[in-house]
């Protein structure tokens, strides 16, 4: 049965259906030896379809990771320098993919799959996957700094979405705020942060949609259960 090419591609684990798209619209993938198009369908049992030359293998086993991954290690598959990435520290003989993305600087909740239905699950902005921070900001903010956040602040000519701000623990050196938002622009909460005068010390993810952190400390990771991932595509939390 044909089908369109990012869902095939998404569903072999190549990533969320919108990054298989920019692998079409790149003309990394060839269907029969010719060049793919955007909108393009095919027959994954029949035809050929190839990545950058490499034949699409058959669906692996869906697997699912949670990882804390520590600062300094970076979120994308591509290495930066001598910088380790997420899948350095994933022992799994498959393709996984990280799911969202947190800066170098950050650290918490990586999700890694290779399901590629759940991948546009928690991240197209329609689904509205929320994402739990915990966020320690220099000094003490003040009331009309965390309303501020909370009803959007102007980012690049566009407003961010409403976010729930609430104080958590006061520290020697500032504030832990919990952050609830189903946004997820590069660099969005530090780029909030110093737009309204608050500057980002730390930034750990602690929650994406029903999936938390738990015990898992930096470096460590875990597979998922089946309620887990069940939860995850019903949307639950």
């Amino acid at each position: 049965m044909e089908e369109r090419l990012q869902k095939i591609l998404a569903s072999a684990g190549w990533g969320s259906r919108r990054a298989c798209e920019e692998f079409i619209v790149a003309g990394r993938v060839t269907v029969n030896g010719r060049v793919a198009a955007l909108g393009q369908k095919a027959d994954p049992k029949r035809d050929k379809i190839a990545l950058d030359g490499e034949p699409i293998a058959r669906r692996e086993k869906l697997t699912y990771v949670a990882l804390y991954k520590p600062r300094g290690v970076v979120s994308s598959l591509a290495p930066q320098g001598d910088r380790q990435t997420v899948r350095d520290l994933i022992p799994l003989e498959m393709r996984l993919y990280p799911v969202g993305r947190l800066d170098v600087d950050s650290e918490g909740l990586i999700l890694l799959t290779n399901d590629g239905p759940l991948t546009n699950r928690l991240t197209h902005p329609r689904y509205r996957t929320e994402k739990e921070y915990r966020v320690l900001v220099k000094g003490e903010p003040d009331e009309a700094q965390l309303q501020a956040w909370r009803r959007g602040v102007m980012l690049e000519g566009r407003h961010t979405a409403p976010a729930r701000v609430t104080r958590e623990v006061r520290t020697p050196i500032g504030r832990w705020l919990k952050v609830i938002m189903h946004e997820g622009r590069k660099h969005e909460i530090r780029d909030i942060g110093r737009t309204l005068g608050m500057l980002v010390v730390r930034l750990i993810r602690v929650r994406m949609g029903s999936l938390t952190i738990g015990t898992l400390q930096p470096g460590q990771w875990r597979e998922l259960n089946v309620k887990e991932v069940k939860q995850l595509l019903k949307g639950e939390r």
